[in-house]
């Protein structure tokens, strides 16, 4: 018997968000760590939010995906980064994944989310961002992951950007200074510092003109 015609793969068009970051899609990310040195400790958790458009073309906050990590082998954990982000590895309702697991698991609606606005790529927003892209770079190899959607080291930080808008370079004030609430109870997990990280630099970003985009090229008739 024939098989059915198979239909070609048609790139989606870059949409009005592509066009606006140069083929790349923001996803902001947070991490939470064993340390500080991103050789040596565990990466703990990780959440990643792409950004999307309204109606308006204003950026808005899209899904957010996260996961808790089984710390890799031959990583470390220094008790004192557990006091500040208040993690209990052996929480039952923790549900950590391994490292690869949870990368696939963060990784696949980041490159939904790039397929669906027409990108090349994803691009790193973070709040001192190159912390979160070395986390998630030494993780990246480590596991042997082969289908990373980031730009290697590109980023936007909301340090540099809250710094000009407002003034503010630590996270809390700088999202005060935006116009939204902080809880510091909530601060230090993954999923409340990316959304609100999200929020920061989707606030921002709104209040900037966009630049004009230049006219497509002519079709030849």
């Amino acid at each position: 018997m024939n098989e059915a015609p198979t239909t070609p793969d048609v790139p989606t068009p870059p949409s009005l968000l592509a066009r606006r970051f140069r083929g790349y899609l923001p996803v902001v990310v947070d991490v939470e760590t064993g340390g500080f040195d991103w050789n040596r400790h565990a990466l703990l958790e990780i959440a990643a939010v792409p950004l999307d458009v309204d109606a308006d073309g204003r950026l808005v906050l899209g899904e957010t995906a996260s996961a808790h990590l089984v710390p890799a082998p031959g990583t470390e954990i220094d008790p004192k980064s557990l006091e500040v982000t208040g993690i209990d590895l052996d929480h039952p309702f923790r549900l950590a994944k391994p490292e690869r697991d949870a990368l696939s698991h963060v990784f696949a609606p980041v490159r939904n989310a790039i397929r669906k606005h027409g990108c090349q790529r994803a691009i790193l927003v973070g709040h001192n961002a190159h912390f979160d892209l070395n986390f998630l770079n030494a993780a990246v190899a480590r596991s042997g992951h082969k289908r990373n959607p980031f730009h290697p080291f590109s980023v936007f930080d909301t340090v540099t950007l809250a710094g000009v808008a407002y003034g503010q370079t630590v996270l809390a004030r700088a999202v005060q200074a935006a116009g939204f609430e902080w809880n510091a109870a909530d601060a230090h997990s993954a999923v409340y510092d990316a959304e609100q990280t999200a929020r920061l630099f989707c606030t921002i970003v709104n209040a900037w003109p966009a630049p004009l985009q230049p006219a497509p090229p002519a079709i030849p008739v």
